[in-house]
């Protein structure tokens, strides 16, 4: 199943660019070990710690740049997949869509090195971790959640490695 996914660079030097293709692999692969059944769409924008900053100041309130946003299309009831049905899929294309996300070139770059892993795993890590927040998981309030949230990221980048992926 080829889910559409849409992605751009905004305010990003080409030496510092995220690579598309990477993003669009990652989250293919979240929505198939996800069992999403329909076809799906994503937006993505890759922009730098300004711009991220204001996006998270404008629609979260809060002033300063983080690694990556997701803003879910849909809600749903509990964490993954829950098939909304075709009355959610847009009528002129047949994809439902299932939300956006924001990256920061520059978070991308630091928390790579800070961690000690490259450019790629850290912007396949940060692109599963939204893809899991647009399908409803959340690791904010419980432990449950979180841990839940950390067990499907591992097992997506564990299927992402073990296809050459990451």
């Amino acid at each position: 199943m080829l889910h559409r996914v849409y992605a751009r660079h905004c305010g990003i030097e080409d030496k510092d660019r995220l690579s598309i293709p990477l993003i669009k692999r990652c989250i293919r692969a979240a929505l198939e070990i996800e069992g999403v059944d329909m076809l799906c769409e994503v937006s993505v924008l890759i922009t730098d710690d300004a711009g991220i900053r204001g996006i998270n100041n404008k629609y979260r309130g809060v002033d300063e740049p983080t690694d990556v946003l997701s803003f879910p299309m849909l809600e749903f009831a509990a964490s993954g997949w829950a098939n909304p049905g075709a009355a959610e899929a847009d009528p002129e294309t047949g994809l439902l869509p299932i939300g956006e996300i924001m990256l920061s070139a520059e978070r991308v770059d630091k928390q790579a090195r800070d961690y000690g892993q490259s450019r790629e795993r850290e912007t396949a890590y940060l692109t599963i971790h939204s893809v899991l927040h647009l399908l409803g998981y959340d690791h904010i309030d419980e432990a449950d959640g979180k841990k839940l949230m950390r067990e499907r990221e591992k097992q997506i980048m564990q299927y992402l490695r073990g296809t050459g992926g990451v």
